[in-house]
This record gives structure tokens, sequence and C-alpha cells, in this order.
């Protein structure tokens, strides 16, 4: 599946947005590490797509198969190559990271499931609250 795909950093083998969506639409799955709070808004429109929070990982890594191949996202690609490293310790090959995660699929325009109801608003960091409908 990831075969001539992506470029490798260290063990790290990362797709662009463009190669992890078009395997994403033949069978492979996208794994969301983000945490639940974050996943309200903007979600990734993929036909097979999990969400698996980084703090939950850590504690049960073997949920996931190991004869599948598998793509880990987050927001940016910090946390889902942390996800990446924890997996490749436990044996897993089947793995890759989703390069610059959910920041650089959406300025790619790929596919997003949005939640209006989820928005934030406010002027400042400490004022966002959701914005009402």
């Amino acid at each position: 599946m990831f075969e001539n795909k992506g470029f490798t950093n260290g063990k790290i083998l990362s797709l662009t947005p463009r190669e992890a969506l078009e395997v994403c639409q033949i069978g492979v799955c996208l794994v969301d590490v983000r945490e639940e709070f974050m996943i309200g808004y903007k979600k990734f429109d993929v036909p097979s797509v999990c969400y698996f929070p980084l703090s939950e990982l850590k504690n049960d890594i073997h949920a996931l198969p190991v004869d599948q191949y598998l793509i880990f996202a987050d927001a940016s690609g910090l946390h889902s190559k942390e996800a990446i490293l924890l997996l490749l310790e436990a044996g897993y090959t089947k793995i890759a990271n989703l390069a610059g995660g959910l920041v650089e699929w959406e300025r790619d325009g790929l596919p997003l499931n949005l939640d209006d109801t989820e928005k934030l608003t406010g002027s400042c960091m400490c004022q966002l609250k959701r914005r009402s409908k």
C-alpha cells in the first residue's frame, strides 16, 4: 500500500495529504490521535477513520491491528509522530504519518467534515466559546 509513496525521516514514513487520501480511498484506515476535545469542529472525511487519542494509545497500544495498514494523523503532525514511534517499538510495520496533519490536509483543500455547532469564536484565546447557531 505504501510502496513508492511518501518520504522517510529516520524510521518514520510520512505521506503527503494527497498520498494519504489516495490510499485511504482504497481501504487504508486513518487513525486520528487528537484528544476528544480537539475533534469536534473539523474531522477528516475519508471512508475509514477512527479516533484513538494519543493519551489512550499509550496505555492500550495493542488495541490496533498489527496486520492492517494505518495512517496516523493529528492537527499538525507532531503527536502522530509520537504515536508512530510508540508503534514501531511495539513491532508495527504497516504504519505511516500524515505529514503536516490536519493543517496541511485543509491547506490542500482535501475533504473535511465540519460541525459548525463546535466552531469557537472570541476576540482572544481567553474569550473563546462555542458559536451559537
